[in-house]
């Protein structure tokens, strides 16, 4: 099985729930590293499920900013990240391990 880190997810959030990334077939994905930016001079919110279950609802991120959420956890083919936020200036960088 070859294990191959990656980006799973980088650009601007839309503002209405969309997906992400979505596990390849034969694939299983842990998402380890979840970096969240705020590029203008007003303060946003976020939110992020991982499989349709919430880790991070209606986060508030102040005007130039950013978050980190260190997490493992675990997805399976097919499962989805999804995202949205209050507006396009809000980016997401998203990081795992593919395991085939």
């Amino acid at each position: 099985m070859p294990n191959t880190f990656k980006v799973l997810a980088r650009g601007p959030a839309t503002t209405s729930a969309s997906t992400v990334y979505t596990v390849p077939a034969a694939t299983t994905t842990l998402v380890n590293n979840i970096l969240v930016t705020n590029t203008t001079s007003s303060a946003g919110n976020f939110s992020i499920s991982l499989n349709g279950v919430s880790c991070a609802t209606t986060v508030n991120l102040p005007a130039n900013d950013s978050i980190i959420l260190d997490i493992k956890q675990v997805l399976t083919t097919g499962q989805t990240i999804t995202g949205l936020a209050n507006t396009t200036s809000i980016n997401f960088h998203i990081s795992g391990l593919e395991i085939t």
